[in-house]
Parts: structure tokens; sequence; C-alpha cells
């Protein structure tokens, strides 16, 4: 097993032990910092696959910036823990058993397609020098960030204003459900 396969397997565990706990946890905190972990676990697998520029976005801007705003919005809307609370949720075993699943047929299916590709021969790997370079609407792109960069602001204009819209607005609607919690309580 090589390093960077061995370093595979250990960034997919974090994800996934990260996805899981998003999931499990009954306390929007735990969630929310295993949902850091994960998207750490994905900067890292980002960057085995040579880019550099995904990973460092993934850190900064949702390890970052995505993560403050979801605590932010934790503490404005003023979550409290019962004493009598358990600490999973009630269906965390009903989760786990059916992403089990779903993580068992989704193997499956890889290692059936992996077995096709394998068998007609296009099985060997892409040199990474060859991927550095990009032919995009007749224009060469040579550089992983600036292919990102050519792709996000030419063809994917509309869903990136659009998401930066439903942020807008998910922060707004957490401050005004959080302002409106606090003048209950005074």
């Amino acid at each position: 097993m090589t390093p960077a396969l061995f370093l595979f397997w250990v960034l997919a565990a974090v994800v996934l032990v990260g996805g899981v706990g998003v999931v499990v946890m009954r306390q929007p905190v735990h969630s929310a910092l295993f949902l850091l972990l994960s998207f750490v676990g994905v900067a890292g697998l980002f960057v085995l696959l040579h880019a550099e520029f995904l990973a460092a976005v993934q850190i900064l801007v949702y390890a970052g910036g995505i993560m403050v705003l979801f605590l932010f919005t934790i503490m404005l809307v003023n979550v409290r823990r019962q004493a009598a609370e358990p600490f999973l949720h009630p269906q965390a075993g009903f989760a786990l058993l059916l992403g089990a699943g779903i993580y068992a047929l989704l193997g499956w299916l890889l290692v059936g397609e992996a077995r096709k590709i394998a068998a007609l021969g296009a099985g060997g790997a892409a040199d990474p020098a060859k991927l550095a370079t990009v032919m995009i609407g007749g224009a060469k792109i040579a550089g992983n960030s600036q292919a990102v960069g050519w792709s996000l602001y030419r063809e994917y204009f509309l869903p990136f204003e659009v998401a930066s819209v439903f942020l807008l607005v998910a922060m707004i609607g957490a401050v005004v459900l959080g302002k409106r919690t606090m003048e209950k309580v005074d």
C-alpha cells in the first residue's frame, strides 16, 4: 500500500466519521464541530488530488467562514441542553444502519464499475501534469486556480450568485429568530 493510498483511506475515514457525527449528535454545537472535521478531511482529499487551490478555499471559506456563521446561528437561536436529554439522537441507530446500507451499495457499484474499466484496459492512472492544462471555451487555461475561476465566473455564475443569496437569507433569518427568542427571554 502506497503512502498516498493510506492517506486517502485515513482522510476518507475522517470525512465519514465527521458526516456520521453531524447526523447522530443531539447538540447542534457538537454537530457543527463534526462538520468542521468533515470539512478538514475533504480539504485533505483535495490536496491528494493536486487541487491545492480548492483545499485552501475549503479551509478558508467552509472551515473558516461558513462554520463561524453556523456557530453564530446556533448561539443566536440559544439552544439549551436539558439535563435528562440523551447525548445521541433517538434515531441514531436507524440512521447508522441506513447509512451503512447505502455505503455498502455504493461500494458494490463502484467495485463493479472499476472491474469493468479494468477489463477494458483503461485502468491507468492520469498524469497530474497533463491535468494542469485545460481547454475551456477555446481558451487554454493553465493552473488549478485559473481553471476554477474561469468555470465559476463564466459557466456557473448564476448558481454561484443564487447560493450567495440563499446564505444571506439564511443568516438574516437566523438573526431574526435569535432576536425573537431573546425578546421572549427578556
